[in-house]
């Protein structure tokens, strides 16, 4: 099978009945015990952040933007100076979640030589699917040009992120960054991470419990689904998906590695781990997933 024809199999929609991707795509559904998971992550971020070695609530919002409150990240630096710099999105389907559940992520990485920060941005329904890609490119923009400041080399930024947050990494890796500033490098992002992220929001579309607050067009899923645009550079795109995960996620980890076959590198197994379990290997020092960010950003 040729390239185009495997590429076009995986983009192609397993279904038309909207309950299909109800049942798909409904990850507390699909984990009974997702509370407890996402308790633990709640009571590690504590943790992490009772450290004390954190910047948190940095605005990134540009003069009088109305959702200046939204637009904030927290900043976890590395032990030592001239780190690389790790940008976490988190999930939640564009409408949910916050950054300070996720500071988890920065349990391990500052003390191997790796700066974190968390990005937050505002939700639907309150604003566009649009507009959540926009502030986060906004937020990258404003980490590039405050590298001197805070202590990470410029040179050395990746995009990370969980469930639609891996989707928004994709979207930094495909950015045309001279468009969204002149003084911004083609490649100032050099490689990402993707766990169990969304490249197709055309099943988002169609699954309702989602669809009410994401509000997605046709145009929209065009113009914003990784799958069907080109990455701005061949940064390395480091890929993972539970084994438990549904069936589509498995598609959609399939489809952006069909789609940017000179980005796709390690995509690494995580057996036994669902949608929510697949993060706490972050917060591990021997797992394999942690152990291909350091491999990702050169730490």
């Amino acid at each position: 099978m040729s390239a185009q024809s495997s590429l076009a199999s995986l983009a192609e929609l397993p279904s038309q009945d909207p309950a299909f991707y109800e049942r798909e795509y409904n990850n507390r559904a699909r984990v009974p015990d997702n509370a407890e998971h996402m308790a633990r992550w709640a009571a590690l971020s504590a943790q992490v952040r009772a450290r004390g070695s954190v910047l948190e609530g940095l605005s990134y919002a540009e003069p009088g933007s109305p959702l200046a409150a939204d637009e904030e990240l927290d900043y976890f630096p590395a032990s030592g100076p001239n780190s690389p710099l790790l940008v976490f999105v988190h999930g939640g389907y564009f409408r949910a979640l916050d950054k300070r559940d996720h500071s988890f992520v920065a349990s391990e990485l500052p003390r191997l030589g790796v700066s974190v920060a968390l990005l937050n941005y505002s939700l639907c329904p309150a604003v566009t699917v649009e507009t959540i890609v926009r502030q986060v490119l906004q937020a990258t923009a404003w980490l590039y040009r405050q590298s001197d400041v805070l202590g990470h080399e410029r040179s050395r930024i990746f995009a990370a992120g969980h469930s639609v947050g891996g989707h928004l990494a994709a979207m930094l890796m495909a950015a045309l960054w001279p468009q969204v500033g002149e003084d911004l490098p083609h490649d100032l992002v050099k490689g990402g991470l993707s766990v169990s992220g969304l490249y197709d929001l055309e099943p988002l579309r169609r699954a309702e419990f989602l669809q009410r607050d994401l509000k997605l067009s046709e145009t929209d899923v065009a113009r914003l689904s990784p799958a069907f645009m080109q990455p701005a550079t061949a940064a390395p795109l480091v890929t993972a998906v539970g084994e438990l995960e549904a069936a589509e996620y498995h598609r959609q980890n399939a489809l952006i590695r069909t789609a940017w076959p000179a980005n796709a590198a390690e995509d690494v197994p995580l057996p036994g781990r669902h949608h929510f379990n697949v993060m706490d290997d972050l917060a591990k020092p021997d797992s394999a997933l942690l152990r291909a960010v350091l491999r990702l950003v050169g730490a």
